[in-house]
Order: C-alpha cells, then structure tokens, then sequence
C-alpha cells in the first residue's frame, strides 16, 4: 500500500523487486476516496483469495499494513505471514507528527490556491526526485487527494502496547534522515514487537531508487522469519 498522496505505481517501484526475492505475487493497491477503509478493503479481499498474506506499505501504507496484520490476529484468522513497513511516519495519536502535519497544510493549500500552485510551491522546496514523484502521482490522485490527504492526517497508529501482541515478524525499512518518517518512530515499532528489525536508508538512497524499501524489508523479514521458525527447536 502506498504512502499519502502516492499509488499503486509507486508500490509497484517499491516492492516489486522484493515480491521477486520472496517469490510471491504483488497486488499494489491503488488509493481510493476513503483511503484507510479501501487499504483494509483491498488487503480483506486478498486475504479471502490467498491462503497466506505477506502485508506491506509505505508511510499510511505501513501503519494500515500493521493495523490489518493486528486485526486479522486477533480475529484468529491466521492469515498474515508478516509485516513489511517502510518508513512509518508515527505511532499512535497524529497529533506531533510531523508528516501528519504535512498532509493536513497540503490539502489546506489545494483547497485555497489549487492543485498546479501547491505542485509548483512543493517542487521549489523538495528534493528534484521529490518534487518529480509527487507532481506525477498528485496529478494522478487529484480527483480524491485532499481527502486521502485529510484521512491519513487522522489516522490513529497502532500503540507499543498494541505492537507487542504482533505474533508475525515485522520488517522495518528507517529513514535516517527523513524528518517526516522519524527513525526512533521505527525504533519504537520494533522495540514493542517481539520479533522485528529495523534497516537504515538513506534518503537519497530510496529517493533514487524505491526498491530500497522493499528488498531492505524484504531481506529483514527472511531473517526473522528463520529466527522465529528455530526457536521451537532451541527449547527443546
């Protein structure tokens, strides 16, 4: 599942090389109007159509991707085989988060001045990959990008407390240097899961190259998941 304001495309980018390391299919979601309930629609019907589900995102990706692979626990339906998240921007309550704020000053600004000046506003001050990505996929996202835009601001994240019921392996992919995406909000996911990793990029790194973020997560995961799958052996 993509970030705010991104798509399917971007998935695509980001984790199709790591569905071909661990040789499963990839079904990138495409954002809707509602964004959190159409992710939880799309990951519902996957669930109904593959016997196990490998769930993921990017930014509001990961935080619905943690929130559904939680659910679907609780609702013992032993479906989720893992979670691989990158770059999540907070944990629990919205309010302090940087990205957050981001998302809520975006749609502020297209409802006031319109999609092409806060395009060409967020290109003078980003990054020229940035500043690229995001004009493509705002374009393609214009019809529903302020309410996706004002969903994910709202978001409530999965809590420590919440996290440290995670049965599955949770694979984090860390922006060093993202003010949006904190690091010590990666380092708070993993600290309450009680089978996780976290692996440092770098901004440029994944900026340039977005398949990064998911072979990093991709990688994390194998790793975890051989942890998780000796440790019967080691009790005995």
């Amino acid at each position: 599942m993509p970030g705010t304001g991104s798509d399917d495309d971007y998935v695509r980018r980001a984790f199709g090389a790591a569905a071909r390391l661990l040789d499963v299919e990839l079904i990138a979601v495409e954002p809707t109007a509602d964004l959190i309930p159409g992710f939880i629609r799309a990951l519902d019907a996957a669930a109904r159509e593959h016997a196990v589900v490998l769930v993921g995102g990017v930014s509001i990706g990961a935080v619905t991707a943690l929130r559904w692979a939680l659910d679907r626990q609780a609702a013992h339906t032993g479906t989720c085989a893992g979670v691989l998240a990158a770059l999540p921007p907070w944990s629990g309550e919205p309010s302090g988060s940087l990205a957050a704020a981001s998302a809520r000053l975006t749609a502020d600004s297209i409802e006031r001045d319109g999609l092409d000046a806060t395009i060409a506003t967020m290109v003078s001050t980003s990054p020229e990959w940035l500043g690229v990505e995001l004009s493509r996929s705002w374009r393609a996202q214009s019809r529903d990008l302020v309410a996706q835009l004002r969903a994910a601001s709202q978001c409530v994240a999965p809590t420590p407390d919440e996290i440290s019921t995670l049965t599955v392996p949770l694979a984090i992919t860390a922006a060093v240097d993202d003010p949006l995406h904190p690091r010590d909000i990666a380092e708070k996911w993993s600290a309450a899961a009680p089978c996780a990793e976290v692996v440092d990029v770098g901004l440029t790194q994944w900026g340039t190259d977005p398949s990064v973020l998911g072979t990093s997560c991709a990688r994390a995961w194998l790793r975890l998941s051989a942890a998780q799958e000796s440790e019967p052996a080691r009790r005995l």
